[in-house]
């Protein structure tokens, strides 16, 4: 299998985790907060993944490498709260297609200025992946439904842009830490990240009962554990900006779970944004 190839696989065994793992996080975000359930996931992961790593005694990388997965961690955990506040301000469909895309843009326009432009058939493909990122998350409320659109406050606009620049980032700073191991990598990023959890809700608290949220942690952390591991990969076999545009392709995931477990049904714009997806793909990969 060719560098490009296995890049695109593993992007895409990313994508796929971190659909599901949103997904699982969805559903138990309607019992419980969801940043509960982030928080007692990466913890669980964390605890797996130091196991793992003394178990299998793994060598330890140096510390450029770990400060590079902490720093991803602990401001990916940041921006993650920054985003669901900015869901809980107004309409979330413009918000999470605004972090979304920025998520994508960020480490495609680092790549394309470190590593100069990719081939016209991959430099289609990123323009394709960013157009389904924005048909896919953004989702306006449909005509005719009756009901009037909920206006999107500058402020929710402004966390959601901050937010997206956050996971974009976090998205290079794993690209950096890849060269030392990726287990140690992901076993930083996850301490440093229950930490951000962990000091964000000693500031505020979520004023649920704090419940009912362990056993979807727990899962949703593994999924998200996985995807980020499947991510690290793709960026040691290919380009940043192909991994990334390609690994940000995750909400069709959670979209085509949510309608063929909970009958969810896409809209005619999801339904177009997944078939540029899969075009997307298709280019990334030549």
């Amino acid at each position: 299998m060719s560098s490009s190839g296995a890049a695109t696989g593993f992007g895409l065994f990313s994508a796929t985790v971190w659909g599901g793992s949103d997904f699982v996080g969805g559903l138990g975000a309607r019992r419980a907060p969801a940043l509960l359930i982030v928080a007692s996931g990466h913890l669980v992961s964390l605890l797996v993944l130091l196991a793992l790593c003394r178990g299998m005694h793994v060598a330890v990388p140096g510390h450029a490498y770990l400060a590079y997965a902490a720093l991803g961690g602990f401001e990916g955990s940041l921006a993650l709260a920054l985003f669901y506040r900015a869901l809980a301000m107004g309409a979330m469909g413009l918000t999470a297609a605004l972090t979304g895309l920025l998520t994508a843009l960020v480490p495609v326009v680092i790549s394309l200025l470190h590593d100069g432009l990719p081939t016209p058939l991959a430099c289609m493909g990123l323009a394709a992946g960013c157009v389904a990122i924005w048909l896919i998350t953004h989702s306006p409320a449909p005509k005719g439904s009756g009901t009037k659109a909920k206006p999107t406050p500058p402020a929710a606009l402004l966390l959601g842009a901050l937010a997206g620049v956050g996971f974009g980032t976090q998205l290079i700073l794993f690209k950096m830490a890849s060269g030392g191991g990726i287990l140690w990598a992901m076993t930083s990023a996850r301490a440093a990240g229950v930490a951000a959890l962990l000091l964000f809700l000693a500031m505020m608290p979520p004023k649920a009962p704090w419940r009912g949220f362990w056993l979807t942690g727990i899962v949703a952390g593994t999924l998200d554990t996985l995807g980020n591991l499947f991510y690290i990969q793709a960026t040691r076999f290919g380009r940043l900006d192909v991994a990334a545009l390609i690994c940000s392709l995750y909400p069709a995931g959670t979209i085509l779970l949510a309608a063929m477990v909970l009958r969810e049904r896409p809209t005619h714009r999801q339904m177009a944004g997944i078939g540029i997806a899969l075009a997307a793909v298709a280019l990334l990969s030549v």
